[in-house]
């Protein structure tokens, strides 16, 4: 199975590939806007699904940490680098403001739900606080609720919740120079 984004509103239609030879052009109406657009099989705009994305949760390039999102029962799991400075965590939406979007269909997800902050502190090392946006239906870490833009520093292997979806804190290896 693959997937083709949509053009207009981001979503995706997934379809069999192998019904369809290469070069073959093919033409979708996306069922969320009504947008109809073509693709030519075999360019290289077609994605796989999450579910056919293989993520090594473990293996982290990325110098100021990363997340990850786990699979559950709206979505795949995701590996999403984060940077230094306020990373803006929430469902994706196409023009917001999210610098962290989660792909998913959990409407209890806002798109903007959470911050982390990822700063060094003062020996050098890398610190992650985590704030809740404010969100309609809260951050938990760790089971408990955090308040309105309450923060709380999180470390490596860290659990916390948003909406329906885990996700865990994969610290980063940077040292301050």
């Amino acid at each position: 199975m693959k997937r083709v984004k949509c053009p207009k509103c981001d979503s995706y239609i997934t379809f069999d590939e192998t019904r369809y030879k290469e070069g073959q052009s093919l033409v979708f109406q996306c069922p969320y806007c009504g947008k109809e657009f073509g693709i030519r099989m075999g360019v290289s705009k077609l994605k796989n699904t999450q579910k056919e994305t293989k993520y090594d949760e473990n293996e982290n390039s990325e110098e100021y940490g990363s997340i990850v999102v786990i699979e559950n029962v709206f979505h795949y799991k995701q590996v999403l680098p984060l940077k230094l400075g306020d990373n803006i965590i929430g469902r994706y939406m196409k023009g917001s403001k999210t610098t962290i979007p989660i792909e998913t269909t959990d409407p209890s997800i806002d798109i903007n739900h959470c911050v982390i902050n990822v700063s060094y502190d003062k020996n050098g090392n890398l610190k992650y606080v985590l704030r809740d946006g404010p969100s309609y239906t809260g951050t938990f870490v760790q089971a408990e609720i955090l308040g309105d833009r309450e923060k709380r520093v999180i470390e490596d292997g860290t659990l916390f919740t948003i909406g329906a979806t885990s996700i865990i804190l994969r610290a980063g290896e940077k040292k301050k120079c």
